[in-house]
This record gives C-alpha cells, sequence and structure tokens, in this order.
C-alpha cells in the first residue's frame, strides 16, 4: 500500500497555514459522526489575552489522529456483493448504477491511501494544527528555541497515530527551523495513549464485550421502526423495491441484513469526506440528510455507551482516562518545578481515548451521562461524535507563569475552553485557572 510522506503535507500556501478566517463548525450538516474531518472551532484573532504581566512558559496537548481510510474494505464489500447480485438481474435504480463505480474508485483510493492510514486532509489537519499552534504562542517557541528546551512527540505506536505526531512536528521544524534539533525523536506509550487495550484497559473491555445491560440497549436503539424505515429508504435509492424487499426479507441474510447494507452505505458516505484529496465521491445521492442523521445517531450512540458519559451509575467507559488526565498534571507540575528542560509535550492518539477524557473532564458535550431507565437520544443530550472527537481532535492546556504563579489556559479544538463547574477561574469570564485550583478541582492537590 502507497503511504504518502510528510514532505506531501507541507506544500501548503501560507494563506491555507495562517488562515484566520471564522472556522467551519465540526458539526457540519452532513453527519458523519466521528468520521467529521477537523476544522478549527475558534477565530485566531480572537482568544482572551493572559492577565497583565503572565507569558507562556509551556505547552501540552493530546490530539487524534488526523482524518484516515476507512479501517478496513469490509463496508463496501458487503454492499458491492448486494450491488453486483442486483445488477446482474437487472434491479439498479438509475442512481445505484453509479453506485458500484463510485465505490469501487472510493474504495481503490483507499486502498492505494492505505486502509486505515491517515490520507492527504488528515496530513493537511495535522500540519496546519502545528502552524496554528506555534502562532498562537509565538514568544514560547522562541524561547523553547532560545534555550534550548526539547519538544518532545508521544504516540499510540499505530501508525496514524505515529505519522500524525511526525507530520505534526515536521510542519514546527518547517515554519521555524531553530526548533528541529529540538523535537525529540517520537516515543511509543500504549499505556498513556493507547489505554483502552492495554492491561489498564482489561475492566472496560469486559464490559464492552460481556455487559448485558450494554448489549441490551444498544440493541434496542438500533431495533426500531425508524432505523428499519431509514434502511429502506437508503436502499430504495440503489436498488429496485423489489430487491430491496429480497433483502429486507432475508434472502440474502449470508451477505447481511437491510440494515446491515444500509450502514455500510453510510459508513461509505461518511468517510468520503476525509478521502477528499484523493478523489470525489457524491456519496450523498444515496442518502438523504434525515437518514443520514439517523444513522450517524446510532454510531453516536454506540460511541456514547462505549466510550462517552455512558452510564449514569458507572465510570466503566471513561475512568480508565485518569492516566491521560494524570499526565497532563505531572507535566505542569515537572515545569513548575524545574525538573524538566521540556517546553512543549505533544500526544498522538485515538477516539478511544480522547472521548472518555472528554467524559473525565467534563468538556462541553461530554458533562452528561444517561439515565438507565432513558436511553441517549439526540432530544435529551447534546453529546455529538462530530463535536467531541471529529478527525483530529485535540485538547491542549498552556502554562503562564508570572514569578511563582503559574495560569492553566485550556483549547478544545482549538477553542478556548472553560473546565468543569466546580473549578474557579481567577476572574469571573476568564479562561485562565491558577494551576494549584485546577489540581483541587480534580482531586490531584497534595496534602
Amino acid at each position: 500500500m502507497q503511504k504518502r510522506t510528510v514532505a506531501v503535507a507541507l506544500t501548503l500556501t501560507a494563506s491555507a497555514l495562517l488562515s484566520t478566517a471564522a472556522p467551519a463548525q465540526a458539526s457540519s450538516s452532513g453527519y458523519y459522526a466521528t468520521k467529521t474531518p477537523y476544522a478549527p472551532q475558534q477565530n485566531i484573532r480572537a482568544y482572551q489575552q493572559a492577565p497583565k504581566g503572565f507569558v507562556p512558559v509551556f505547552t501540552e496537548n493530546v490530539s487524534r489522529h488526523g482524518s484516515r481510510a476507512a479501517s478496513d474494505s469490509e463496508d463496501g464489500d458487503l454492499i458491492l456483493a448486494l450491488w453486483t447480485k442486483a445488477a446482474s438481474e437487472g434491479q439498479l435504480t438509475r442512481a445505484g448504477e453509479r453506485f458500484g463505480g463510485e465505490t469501487k474508485s472510493l474504495l481503490a483510493a483507499m486502498d492505494k491511501v492505505g486502509y486505515g492510514q491517515l490520507s492527504g486532509r488528515g496530513e493537511r489537519e495535522l500540519a496546519d494544527t502545528a502552524v496554528r499552534l506555534e502562532k498562537r504562542l509565538p514568544t514560547l517557541f522562541k524561547k523553547i528555541a532560545r534555550d534550548s528546551e526539547r519538544i518532545n512527540v508521544v504516540n499510540s505506536g499505530k501508525d496514524r497515530a505515529v505519522d500524525s505526531g511526525n507530520l505534526f512536528a515536521a510542519a514546527l521544524a518547517d515554519k521555524d527551523p531553530a526548533l528541529k534539533p529540538l523535537i525529540t525523536p517520537a516515543r511509543t506509550d500504549a499505556d498513556l495513549l493507547y489505554f483502552h487495550k492495554s492491561a489498564g484497559g482489561a475492566e472496560y473491555r469486559d464490559y464492552v464485550d460481556n455487559d448485558k445491560r450494554l448489549a441490551a440497549t444498544l440493541n434496542g436503539i438500533t431495533d426500531q421502526r425508524a432505523t428499519r424505515t431509514a434502511a429502506r429508504d437508503v436502499l430504495k435509492k440503489i436498488f429496485k423495491p423489489a430487491f430491496v424487499q429480497r433483502i429486507a426479507a432475508g434472502e440474502f441474510s449470508s451477505i447481511g441484513t437491510a440494515t446491515e447494507a444500509a450502514q455500510a452505505v453510510y459508513a461509505l458516505y461518511s468517510i468520503a469526506p476525509t478521502m477528499a484529496e484523493e478523489g470525489s465521491w457524491n456519496m450523498g445521492r444515496y442518502i438523504a440528510p434525515r437518514d443520514a442523521r439517523w444513522f450517524a445517531y446510532l454510531s453516536d450512540a454506540e460511541d456514547f455507551y462505549e466510550k462517552g458519559p455512558g452510564f449514569s451509575d458507572s465510570d466503566i467507559t471513561y475512568r480508565m482516562a485518569n492516566v491521560l488526565l494524570d499526565d497532563f498534571f505531572a507535566k505542569i507540575d515537572a515545569k513548575r518545578a524545574g525538573t524538566g528542560d521540556v517546553g512543549a509535550e505533544l500526544r498522538f492518539t485515538h477516539a478511544e481515548e480522547i472521548i472518555p477524557l472528554a467524559a473525565l473532564m467534563g468538556l462541553p458535550g461530554s458533562t452528561k451521562a444517561a439515565s438507565p431507565a432513558r436511553p441517549y437520544t439526540y432530544a435529551n443530550n447534546a453529546w455529538r461524535g462530530a463535536s467531541v472527537a471529529p478527525m483530529a481532535a485535540n485538547i491542549q492546556w498552556d502554562l503562564y507563569r508570572k514569578g511563582n504563579k503559574y495560569l492553566v489556559r485550556m483549547l478544545y479544538n482549538e477553542k478556548q475552553t472553560a473546565f468543569k463547574r466546580g473549578c474557579e477561574p481567577v476572574a469571573k469570564g476568564s479562561y485562565f485557572y491558577d494551576a494549584d485550583e485546577l489540581k483541587r478541582c480534580f482531586g490531584r492537590a497534595t496534602s
């Protein structure tokens, strides 16, 4: 499989890198759930200034990898198997006749990039984010260069996270060559950045695999009339009504049910925007917005219960993210204590880590769990995968110093964001928090 190089992502125009235009909303009307391509959520000129006398001395983040190809060809294979059968029997609609070619073209493009690997759009997302980071904190990066402080890059060990970190670091160095020798060789820490699959995630994995309440809740959400209606609507755009009826009746159950087939179409629709630099596919013609919204909801429901706030009487989905939150505090403490020479700590991971960390931290959209008696819906809960963990989602803490006082500012998808309820900023309406206040608020204060 062909993989892109760092150089590809750095062939960016200055206007693309330094744009200060109003950002697009991550929760676009496309209903792509966590496959939503990244967009910064605040104008770079609109950030609140630090209190007088405070200067940035350290920054740290955790970022999801950028936009990527699908993990495998399973969805495309499923729907193409049905498409081939229908084509042989003259059971395709006019749109359906185009569908097969578009799907094969999309699959070929993803195969060329490499299933699960960063697409051109993903590379650009990471490079652009790195340049905006440096532009937001110019005095910090000048200090890092002047004092020869290290820039650490840590990843989960998975290719797309490794590549994301390397691209991010390369973009920083390309913008300011003085930083290049200060960027340490990338380090892998699966316990920190792939915790859902590490030893610390054993209890969580048992929950996902074996919890009967979870299975019953997700089955109940999926097995609704609305799902069957949406599935038929999607399939009728590709197949003639008689063939749709045969799928619904289970004639092709060895290939997939009607719901599985429609979800495969939705999966192709939702991944296509992440591949925008490899080609153009109008997958939206095969799924109406109302049906895309429904299947996005089903995807979000699964992520909500398996990775996010989940059930109100359990923290199994996000408790394991403490290892990552602890690391954020540890790096702040080290900088304050003067025990290290690190100017920036850059971490690269996956939605499986960003989503539970957002829930643990009580970030916007991740503050409300679901009552066991009242399942998660779009109507009763603000959680949306598109805004909680789009592609290249990121959480950043910036540390500011004035004498022996330290303040922290948080950005979530590059938007200045208040810490959870109960954390008191230095002044009403401020996005800056005393570092010790955050430790108290998050239960990290030492006695």
